[in-house]
């Protein structure tokens, strides 16, 4: 792991604990969060279009095994769904942008359930533009809500109807390469939840998309 992005992770996983240093963790969780977008929005302008739905690594195993397109849309629908959905409990940012019409996505799951070759047509599907758009309204929606959580909102778990809201939605695929991914996010508090999936997720499909760029150049 880049020992920047973990230095800042761990710092902001202790400062999180405690009410007096929530504040501090939050400004921490944000400059991480602002590093990691930049790595993202540097693919935008260093790749050529094609580069994005490319498998430099599909007999590998691990998160640099598929596509820099599927990476950015599962980062982000995955942030989006989990915010929404589990945390405030109002309108995914997929919804209220239309962003299913815009970005042209083949499913409109986190897409767990693709295989290889399927995240690479779904990648060459994919309206860039208006996904790189999707990604910065989802990060700061999340950061304002977070902004706004008190310190004691950080133990609370996502309600049983929040899990049934969630799976009524089909925005989780019930395959069983992704339907588990409902069961991990609704056994967390939300101090759980800024740890995974809006920090360490982030840390580790940046450094993937990193390792499917070098390859490629």
């Amino acid at each position: 792991m880049n020992k920047e992005w973990s230095e800042l992770n761990k710092l902001m996983q202790m400062q999180i604990k405690k009410e007096e240093t929530w504040k501090d963790g939050v400004n921490t969780l944000f400059e991480l969060r602002k590093q990691l977008f930049d790595v993202f929005l540097s693919l935008k302008s260093d790749l050529a279009r094609e580069d994005f739905d490319a498998i430099p690594f599909i007999n590998a195993d691990g998160n640099h095994s598929t596509t820099i397109g599927w990476s950015l849309w599962h980062v982000f629908r995955i942030e989006d769904i989990v915010a929404h959905t589990l945390v405030t409990d109002d309108e995914q940012v997929f919804v209220s942008g239309r962003y299913q019409k815009r970005i042209h996505p083949t499913v409109i799951t986190t897409g767990n359930e693709l295989t290889k070759k399927e995240t690479a047509d779904f990648s060459r599907q994919l309206d860039l533009e208006v996904l790189y758009t999707y990604m910065a309204d989802v990060k700061n929606s999340t950061e304002r809500l977070i902004g706004e959580l008190p310190f004691s909102a950080l133990q609370q778990k996502p309600s049983v109807e929040g899990k049934e809201r969630l799976k009524a939605l089909n925005v989780v695929s019930t395959h069983k390469d992704a339907f588990w991914l409902i069961d991990y996010w609704c056994g967390k508090d939300i101090r759980g939840l800024i740890q995974m999936p809006f920090s360490r997720h982030w840390i580790m499909h940046a450094e993937a998309v990193l390792k499917i760029q070098n390859k490629l150049k």
